[in-house]
């Protein structure tokens, strides 16, 4: 794949605030605008301003708060929609308007022909109204490719700057995905967007093979919030496009622990333990094997470094941990212990991490090591 530009767009303040039971303040929506910002963020997507007045006061506020940084409205393909984005400040909107049979009938009433002629007149009016445009097309996934490649087409005649492309199902798998994108950008010079969900594990995924299919442009949220099984992660796509595919997204990953963080906190949704890249456990080893070779040349078990992240590699005494790390533990309290002793003490670690399901704490250590030292000395007076 030739190294391209990818222009991350990140809707955490749109589709991730869409997650059931999430709802940002207007403090929380303001400093995780700044955060993004400031990690190199270029676009954020920052709500809907068809929702009244206290939406666009926040989204105004944003706007105010990094005018550097693209901001976007997402908007119905509607009169009405548009005329709601004037008070937010924004410089980019999204018409979004569904594209697939079972949408465009069932949700919006309406023929194929009506859709485009939408397109037509909406985005004319986005543009003279001084807005960058992005027709959104919901649900392309399930879209007749032939519509969709019409629809393409009259956003760019009718003077659109982007198209999204909206797997709102999150059905699509990475093959198929590549094969949609690469007929839009044979066809098409606009900036192309992909705007994945996660419903079978396959966000990340798919919106790799976007790029890879010539998409310029993807949506994102921090920790993967967003409808249903949420959106494509940020900080997986970030750390994903530099070591898979050597491209630079300009976003510090050092600024991801703190951002992922504040945005559990603020949206009240604990990040798994072995979620990746954020997550407390991926950094966490416990297997002799993998422990051993770490010790000996961290590159033997390691694809992402976590001092990229700010962070450490941990090891976890448990049922497979090895002699060699349970000797390094010991000395970390003070304690030399031998090659025979090691083993003797791994049997009692190996029970232990079974039974309570957790790794024993130095003052367990302590104890075990107290009590094999008083067997010995049993022995002895025995013998």
């Amino acid at each position: 794949m030739q190294v391209q530009t990818v222009i991350v767009d990140d809707t955490t303040l749109r589709d991730g605030e869409q997650s059931a039971g999430v709802a940002f303040t207007a403090e929380e929506k303001l400093r995780i605008a700044s955060m993004l910002g400031q990690m190199g963020v270029p676009e954020i997507e920052i709500g809907i301003p068809a929702m009244g007045v206290e939406e666009q006061d926040v989204m105004r506020a944003i706007v105010d708060l990094n005018p550097a940084m693209r901001t976007l409205a997402w908007c119905r393909m509607t009169e009405a929609d548009l005329d709601a984005a004037k008070y937010t400040n924004v410089t980019m909107v999204d018409l979004s308007i569904p594209v697939s049979d079972q949408q465009i009938q069932f949700k919006l009433g309406i023929s194929r022909t009506s859709v485009l002629a939408r397109i037509d007149s909406m985005v004319k009016m986005g543009k003279d109204r001084g807005y960058e445009i992005c027709v959104g097309c919901e649900d392309a996934s399930r879209a007749d490719e032939s519509f969709l490649q019409q629809v393409v087409e009259r956003a760019e005649n009718a003077g659109a700057n982007r198209v999204r492309f909206a797997d709102t199902l999150g059905m699509l798998d990475p093959f198929t995905t590549h094969r949609k994108i690469s007929l839009i950008r044979q066809s098409s010079d606009l900036d192309l967007e992909m705007h994945a969900h996660d419903d079978f594990g396959l966000a990340t995924a798919n919106t790799l093979a976007a790029v890879a299919a010539g998409a310029t442009h993807i949506n994102t949220t921090v920790n993967g919030l967003g409808e249903r099984a949420g959106n494509a992660p940020l900080e997986e796509l970030v750390l994903s496009l530099k070591h898979l595919y050597g491209i630079q997204t300009g976003i510090d990953p050092l600024a991801i622990a703190p951002l992922s963080k504040y945005v559990s906190e603020a949206s009240g949704r604990p990040i798994s333990w072995q979620k990746s890249i954020v997550g407390e456990g991926v950094f966490c080893h416990e297997a002799g094997i993998h422990v051993d070779g770490l010790m000996k040349d961290a590159r033997n078990y390691q694809a992402l470094s976590p001092s990229e992240l700010g962070k450490e590699h941990q090891f976890i005494l448990g049922k497979h941990s090895g002699t060699r790390q349970l000797i390094t533990c010991y000395r970390q309290i003070g304690i030399e212990i031998s090659q025979a002793q090691a083993g003797l003490l791994l049997q009692k670690v190996r029970r232990y991490a079974t039974n309570f399901k957790r790794s024993p704490s130095q003052r367990t250590l302590q104890r075990f090591y107290d009590q094999l030292n008083q067997s010995s000395t049993a022995l002895a007076v025995n013998d």
